[in-house]
């Protein structure tokens, strides 16, 4: 019986040593975190992203990566409506660059819903790396629309309705 209990201590000691080297990143999840296909991405996430081990996050479909964290994640958002903000496509997903914190770039998947988002921190690491890192776990949320280019969204001229002038 003592032996069990000093077995039962060690292992509660060499747990609590373990965590206490993992910090959690706090952050608020998204709106609609709780979304099954979020689930569905949440388990899709890698591990690292260009070296950048996975912290633990104490948010319901959010991830972290780097300490300090250098890429931040989550999933649940509303999605955006059309935007004048840079539209890339990585790895077969859209994604609108908000660069207004730069070196940090929020990138928001467009024409996806849910919507999910990273938050990168460009001065340790490309947005195209963690695109390319998220592709695979994002790109399983169902497609609703896609980027468009400026001649593609402005009508051209022989389609544009005529007024009449007197």
């Amino acid at each position: 019986m003592i032996r069990r209990i000093s077995a039962l201590s060690a292992l509660v000691v060499a747990i609590a040593a373990l965590t206490a080297c993992t910090p959690t990143v706090h952050m608020e999840p998204a709106a609609d975190a709780n979304d099954p296909l979020c689930a569905e991405v949440s388990v899709r996430l890698p591990d690292t992203i260009d070296g950048l081990k996975r912290s633990w996050t104490d948010a319901q479909a959010t991830a972290a990566w780097g300490d300090p964290s250098t890429v931040l994640f989550s999933c649940g958002l509303e999605s955006p409506a059309a935007s004048t903000l840079q539209c890339v496509t990585f790895g077969g997903v859209d994604w609108l660059v908000d660069d207004t914190d730069y070196p940090m770039l929020r990138m928001t998947t467009f024409g996806r819903t849910p919507a999910a988002q990273a938050y990168v921190d460009t001065s340790k690491i490309s947005g195209d790396q963690a695109l390319d890192a998220l592709k695979l776990a994002v790109g399983t949320l169902p497609v609703t629309g896609q980027c468009t280019t400026v001649s593609e969204a402005t009508p051209d001229g022989d389609d544009a309705p005529e007024t009449a002038t007197e």
